[in-house]
């Protein structure tokens, strides 16, 4: 099932992903550094939600005390736990 979470203090507005138990997959960005988010998106394709949050929950983006990997690390999170209404595929 997809969900779609919506970041906060950086600047991609929404993070589209689809969960079959743990596992991450068809991550999208809209908005951020599109190439770089294109690659996570990549990399991160069939891992798990724990993995995710390994590698990516911390991350900070210049200034801010956040990145678009850990939102979506959080959102991730978010949606395993049950807190992110799915939508439709």
């Amino acid at each position: 099932m997809y969900y779609v979470f919506k970041p906060s203090g950086v600047c991609s507005v929404a993070i589209r992903f689809k969960l079959d138990g743990n596992v991450v997959s068809d991550v999208s960005f809209t908005g951020g550094c599109n190439g770089n988010l294109k690659a996570i998106s990549k990399l991160i394709d069939g891992q798990t939600v724990e993995y995710v949050e390994e590698k990516l929950r911390g991350n900070i983006c210049g200034f801010r005390s956040t990145s678009c990997a850990d939102q979506l690390a959080i959102g991730l999170r978010k949606a395993l736990d049950g807190e992110l209404k799915k939508v439709s595929d």
